[in-house]
């Protein structure tokens, strides 16, 4: 009886052990690669299942991988950007996959996606919760060895490595162009995955051998991706139909309450304003009242704002920056400043600030400039924005400025690269989408990496397609469709990242001692016929550019890229989607890495 007993609780055992979700994947630091077998990155993807009420739609889901939506709708076979996802829907998500050094002993192979810490996140959560599974927590501390788990801080960025591999030059040769990376389930079979992803059981016990257990990242060798099936919009349950509409009645009464008590709130505040004003004896002409009248207007108008961002005591600013004096000035109206030991940037505004809080509150990407806090001094009417503080300056000091140092190619590149990103997020990413305005080379700031980010949302528009009079930006990057008739789009953007692009292969200023701006330049001497262009580009390009040993194929392919993005024609202009596929193929840091992304031709084309 006894031996029985114990025969029971091993299979017990064994069972709970491949049946329950919190069963550990048996590889939890990650999968080894060898750079002599494979290539040191290539483009792959991973399967992925929609799930939960924060994963139902593609804009949330390519946030968390940082892709564009194109670039997940195509390949999972997707008709529509913006249509709601339904629980568990496939998709395949488009991975860089990269043989990685993480100590003198050993590579591991993984996909690195930057996330920033969110409330209540832990390794393990984010790891399984959002990625499902593809990577381990585990992992996660194996790649960001200075981050402690158990301290982690709102705002934080960690690297999360989602599992992957390249094929070797053996699969290659065999026709296998991808690894799919894929999380075995419970109710997985080899058998069953080899069916569905249209590959062989022995492929795949080659690539993972047999002891495969739930929630181990398997790799599917195929040749190309197969087809997923997706649902219908018509196919969405009764009972899905009906929670929503329950969800719009409940949104509709809630918003009633709101409306009712915003009433009563609005209606007592100007009750207290009037005896206030009775009391005090205030004249509609006294100066003091103006200043807090303007004062409560400000506050009002960034009161949506005030859950999200730290809001700074005028004194603390006054204090940080020496009572904003004019040695601490970094450029214009943004002074250097230290808060609790911490280096800023201090934007001092002399008006309203509500329409660059708004639509900052509602982005936030890697490429864009960080937004710490704000403050409101009433007495004075002034807005302060606290951002972070980047160490290497500005775009345009490290082309124009006298620094001893030169920016390589790659260096260039790359900053396209984190430039065109940024751009991509807020015209694609945002709703409604945000055309920043005053693109140039002096909001383009340098991290202490050299990574790029795009700064000064003072003149951004939220919303696109929209005609103004009032006429601003900097001479030289502005689009002619907006100078001549006041046409507000992503376009215009597009347009003066062209000329980014221009003074990153020229190293000029965009407009010279004659007053004529480069694009035009670029217009009078560039024909676009190929021939020529190689030899138009000798005069054209920067002298530190030339002293190096990159290839001249590399540079034409970015002032073709230019020249696309400089067209007359709002209308041919490349997306900026468009432009990072093109990018992609043009940075020498990333050849290959997307095979199905336009060619540098096809953007001219458009």
């Amino acid at each position: 009886m006894k031996l029985l007993t114990i025969f029971f609780l091993l299979h017990l055992h064994i069972f709970f052990q491949t049946s329950s979700p919190q069963t550990l994947p048996r590889n939890t630091t990650g999968y080894a690669c060898n750079l002599n077998q494979s290539a040191p990155s290539c483009q792959t993807y991973a399967f992925f299942q929609a799930m939960g009420p924060n994963q139902l739609d593609l804009a949330s889901i390519s946030d968390l991988f940082s892709v564009s939506r194109p670039m997940i709708a195509k390949p999972s076979n997707l008709t529509s950007l913006t249509s709601t996802l339904v629980p568990n829907q496939a998709l395949f998500i488009p991975l860089t996959c990269t043989c990685n050094s993480v100590d003198p002993t050993r590579n591991l192979s993984y996909a690195k996606l930057n996330y920033t810490i969110k409330k209540d996140d832990t390794f393990y959560l984010v790891s399984t919760n959002l990625f499902h599974n593809l990577t381990t927590y585990q992992s996660v501390e194996t790649v960001n060895p200075t981050v402690v788990p158990v301290n982690l801080t709102i705002g934080q960025d960690v690297i999360f490595p989602i599992f992957c591999k390249c094929p070797t030059k053996t699969e290659l040769q065999n026709q296998v162009n991808y690894l799919i990376s894929y999380v075995f389930q419970p109710s997985d079979t080899i058998d069953s995955i080899a069916s569905r992803f249209g590959s062989t059981t022995t492929s795949i016990v080659e690539v993972n051998g047999v002891d495969i257990r739930p929630w181990d990242t398997v790799f599917v060798p195929v040749s190309r991706l197969p087809e997923l099936m997706q649902p219908s919009p018509t196919n969405v349950s009764s009972n899905q139909k009906s929670d929503k509409r329950r969800e719009v009645i409940g949104l509709a009464i809630g918003v009633g309450v709101c409306g009712v008590l915003l009433i009563l709130i609005s209606c007592f505040w100007a009750y207290r304003e009037s005896l206030w004003k009775k009391k005090m004896g205030k004249n509609e002409d006294d100066p003091e009242s103006k200043k807090f009248e303007v004062g409560v207007s400000l506050i009002a108008d960034v009161s949506d704002c005030l859950d999200k961002y730290k809001v700074y005591k005028f004194e603390e600013l006054k204090e940080a920056t020496d009572g904003f004096d004019e040695r601490l000035v970094i450029q214009g109206s943004v002074f250097k400043g230290y808060i609790n030991g911490k280096c800023c940037a201090i934007k001092k505004m002399k008006w309203n600030a509500c329409e660059e809080l708004k639509i900052l509150q509602k982005v936030n990407h890697g490429n864009l400039v960080m937004l710490e806090g704000f403050c409101i001094d009433s007495d004075y009417a002034n807005c302060y924005l606290v951002y972070e503080y980047l160490e290497n300056g500005s775009l345009y000091t490290w082309l124009h400025g006298n620094n001893t140092k030169r920016l390589s190619w790659r260096r260039r590149l790359r900053i396209a690269v984190d430039i065109a990103n940024g751009l991509q997020y807020i015209h694609e990413h945002t709703i409604p989408r945000v055309v920043h305005k005053d693109v140039k080379s002096s909001n383009i700031l340098l991290d202490a990496h050299m990574r790029a980010k795009i700064a000064n949302f003072g003149l951004a528009k939220s919303g696109c397609n929209a005609i103004t009079r009032h006429i601003v930006g900097t001479k030289g990057y502005v689009a002619p469709e907006y100078i001549s008739d006041g046409i507000v789009s992503t376009k215009m953007d597009v347009f003066s990242f062209g000329v980014i692009l221009l003074e990153l292969v020229s190293g000029k200023e965009v407009v010279n001692e004659e007053g004529k701006a480069l694009w035009v330049e670029v217009y009078e001497n560039f024909n676009g016929n190929d021939k020529n262009l190689k030899h138009e580009l000798k005069g054209f390009i920067d002298d530190a550019i030339l002293m190096e040993s990159c290839s001249i194929d590399s540079v034409m392919n970015v002032m073709l890229i230019a020249i696309a993005s400089l067209h007359r024609d709002p209308s041919r202009r490349p997306s900026m989607v468009d432009i990072v596929y093109a990018l992609c193929r043009t940075d020498e840091l990333f050849t290959d890495l997307y095979e199905d992304g336009l060619s540098t031709r096809q953007v001219i084309a458009r």
